[in-house]
């Protein structure tokens, strides 16, 4: 029992030593873990209250000084907290664990095993505690490290090219600075210094990468919480500033203003043309070029020139010309000198045609290419002529009538046809050069043109009378009859040669009769005839003489003849020869022969051959219209004798079978010319109101005037009898406008007429296709229908 007892109290001595040694160690190991636990918290804390990082050089710099002193004082405390770390690693080796913690009922002891068992779970807690403290202290150094080196690198990057930038921005601002005003600059270097101002616009593409990239990266540090500082922040946004004044304020601006002034006064502006018209008027532009004008005395504005329309107001003087077709070349003659046209030569106008590119006749021009060649066309005209000429009077004068013959509507859009077939009627040349020259621009490589050509042209070409008001005694419009008449020339053949067409022309056509009587108007100005006049007493004849080819040694003069003038209320029911060149013995002698033929014919034998010195276009379902306008208008003219008269043609084919060759195309263009027959019918009836009305109103206004001159107002009496002329006159020119309109009107209406019998003869055809028994029925019909309609045709010729 004495061994017994020394041996316990042996084991209960040493357990107490261990107990002991246990007791020193984890006591110095739990208090060496909390001091590095409230260390590693405080520098923690220490890392969050840092200011955020600078937003200039030497901020991030200082910055970045401290914060390496941290880290250094960070670091150096590393050894001894994985040393502590370690040793608390080894006495939980030496100490485990296992049992969770539990807790013991109030005064009840705990045993020294379990009492040891608490402590190295409590130092397993702080060891934890302090390795996790001490890994985000030193992320969190890290991240922050690497932090202020990325801000220093963009900062400097940034201060580097704000430096170059702003070189770059005052270099430009130089050139800029030395630019001269756009209004001191000469008109022909407009073109260069755009093509100037745009290279430096071009240049500058690496400022403005440059500018974007510096705004990238100020973007760059705005987003990882990195703000600019205030001295930075200035500079880039005055940077910026400059930027755009140089760029939009400087460059787009300037730019803009010289594409304007090249626009408004380079060579392709219409600017040279302002100074056609002069105070109170101003010429402007609408906004597809068509030019228009403002009168700011009577504050209005007009599509037409003030010169044109003096011009139409003297036109408007020659209604009192009893025949249509010399009415009209009178008034195409007027417009032919006061366009200078009459001095320009058809060789200088194709060469114009050549030098602008003129060679497709469907291509649409526009008024700028317009006004570039009429102004070709009068600088080469004054350089043949060595004559000083108004150009932009007469290029806005000739701009001016060739829209209001082809382009009415000032839409800006012109075709070429259109614009030759306009210019090369009115200029100095030969009859059948003319001739010669439209039918190339409407035929084909083999020198062949189709029918649609050459309605094309035909089309063109009364768009002139119809200007002037005169399209009603040409046939109107519809140039259908006058494509039928000259394909005649070529029985059989879908297509004619020149030969075929001149032909035709030389037979004078009715649609187009005006245009030979131009020239032999243009060619009678400078004749003088010795002879006197039977009604005026005029010696010598100037200009046009007419001889009675039944009454001896009667000649009238033009003036008396055109305007209808007679003698002790005689008129002249006899054929009648015009001269517009000086006779010779010869004709003198035949023109006798035919006077003393003519002695002993009667009247009815003139009746019964009337001559026309024009060929009568007109087609069958057309005799009622042409009764009334086409003939009617010019049955006047069939009293006398052209010098180159011509029998008329055989009358046209019914049109039975017309619609049975016409495919969908056909078809389709019937329809719209159908539509556009319409609407100008419903045009031309407007226009007829419109002047119906102020025909009474003018009318109406001379019984104001009924105060004598002797009245106190006498001044205002004589203004007011001055203005009773001029509603005077102006009543006489509405009333004939209104006839020439009523005339056009009905042809219209005629032709509206024809072209539905057309349509509904189409469609009974295409319903009756159907069935074989009413095909046969339709077809026996059809086979006598062309001798009825013949027949009645006949009767109406």
């Amino acid at each position: 029992m004495n061994l017994c007892w020394n041996e316990i109290k042996r084991k209960s001595h040493n357990i107490r030593v261990r107990l002991e040694a246990f007791s020193d160690n984890s006591g110095k190991l739990q208090l060496s873990l909390q001091e590095i636990i409230e260390w590693l918290t405080a520098k923690d804390e220490e890392l969050s209250e840092q200011l955020p990082i600078g937003g200039d050089v030497g901020a991030v710099q200082h910055q970045r000084e401290f914060h390496q002193a941290f880290m250094e004082d960070v670091k150096s405390r590393g050894p001894y907290i994985y040393s502590v770390l370690e040793s608390a690693q080894t006495f939980l080796a030496q100490h485990p664990f296992q049992e969770p913690e539990e807790t013991l009922p109030d005064g009840k002891e705990v045993s020294p095993r379990r009492r040891m068992m608490n402590v190295s779970r409590s130092v397993w807690k702080q060891a934890n505690v302090a390795s996790d403290l001490w890994e985000k202290l030193t992320a969190r150094c890290v991240d922050r490290h690497r932090h202020m080196e990325r801000t220093l690198e963009r900062l400097l990057q940034i201060q580097a090219a704000m430096e170059e930038l702003a070189v770059a921005l005052e270099q430009a601002e130089g050139v800029r600075d030395a630019w001269e005003p756009v209004g001191d600059l000469f008109i022909d270097s407009l073109q260069d210094h755009i093509d100037a101002t745009k290279l430096f616009k071009e240049e500058l593409t690496q400022v403005k990468e440059g500018m974007k990239h510096i705004n990238d990266l100020a973007h760059q540090l705005a987003i990882s919480d990195v703000h600019l500082s205030m001295e930075n922040a200035r500079a880039l946004e005055h940077l910026n500033n400059r930027w755009k004044l140089l760029q939009v304020g400087s460059i787009e601006e300037r730019l803009k203003q010289l594409q304007d002034a090249h626009r408004d006064f380079g060579p392709g502006s219409q600017h040279f043309l302002s100074s056609s018209v002069q105070i109170p008027w101003e010429r402007a532009i609408s906004p597809n070029k068509v030019p228009y004008y403002i009168n700011h005395q009577a504050q209005t504005t007009c599509w037409d020139h003030p010169k044109m329309t003096e011009l139409y107001q003297a036109l408007a003087d020659l209604n009192n010309i009893k025949f249509s077709a010399y009415r009209t070349a009178m008034k195409l003659r007027h417009v032919q000198k006061a366009l200078r046209l009459d001095l320009l030569k058809l060789s200088s106008v194709v060469d114009v045609f050549r030098e602008q590119e003129l060679q497709h006749a469907e291509h649409v021009m526009d008024v700028v290419e317009v006004i570039h060649a009429l102004t070709s066309l009068y600088e080469k005209l004054e350089e043949e002529r060595s004559i000083l000429i108004n150009i932009p009077l007469c290029v806005d004068m000739c701009l001016n009538w060739l829209l209001n013959v082809y382009d009415s509507g000032r839409n800006g859009k012109m075709r070429v046809l259109s614009f030759k077939t306009g210019l090369v009627i009115l200029c100095n040349a030969d009859i059948q050069e003319k001739y010669k020259y439209l039918f190339r621009q409407v035929c084909g490589p083999g020198g062949l043109t189709d029918q649609k050509h050459l309605s094309l042209l035909l089309h063109e070409a009364i768009q002139i009378p119809r200007q002037l008001g005169e399209v009603a005694a040409f046939g109107g419009s519809n140039v259908e009859p006058s494509v039928r008449s000259c394909f005649r020339m070529a029985p059989g053949k879908s297509a004619i040669e020149v030969s075929h067409f001149l032909e035709w022309m030389s037979l004078e056509p009715q649609s187009v009769v005006w245009l030979p009587v131009l020239h032999r108007v243009t060619v009678a100005e400078t004749a003088k005839h010795q002879a006197r006049c039977y009604i005026c007493k005029q010696c010598p004849i100037k200009g046009f003489r007419y001889r009675s080819l039944k009454q001896f040694n009667v000649d009238i003069c033009q003036t008396c003849f055109l305007t209808g003038r007679t003698t002790k209320g005689k008129k002249l029911h006899y054929p009648i020869m015009e001269y517009y060149t000086p006779t010779t013995s010869g004709e003198k002698m035949r023109d006798f022969a035919k006077t003393l033929k003519n002695k002993f014919r009667s009247k009815q034998y003139f009746s019964k051959h009337p001559q026309r010195g024009y060929l009568p276009v007109q087609s069958v379902l057309e005799v009622e219209m042409c009764t009334v306008s086409c003939v009617g208008g010019l049955r006047d003219e069939d009293q006398y004798l052209l010098r180159h008269s011509s029998p008329a043609l055989e009358q046209d084919s019914p049109h039975g079978h017309l619609l049975a060759h016409l495919d969908c195309q056909d078809r389709e263009e019937l329809q719209r010319t159908l539509q556009r027959l319409e609407n100008e019918n419903r045009v031309l009836q407007g226009e007829y109101r419109r002047l119906k009305w102020k025909h009474e109103e003018a009318a109406a206004s001379p019984q104001l005037l009924e105060s004598g001159p002797g009245s106190p107002a006498g001044q205002q009496d004589e203004e007011l009898l001055a203005e009773a002329r001029v509603l005077r006159q102006h009543k006489t020119r509405l009333e004939t406008r209104m006839q020439i309109l009523e005339d056009h009107n009905k042809q219209l209406e005629s032709q509206l007429h024809r072209l539905r019998e057309l349509l509904l003869q189409e469609r009974d055809g295409q319903n009756r296709v159907g069935r074989k028994r009413i095909l046969f029925f339709s077809e026996r019909k059809t086979e006598s229908r062309p001798r009825r309609e013949k027949k009645s045709s006949g009767g109406a010729e």
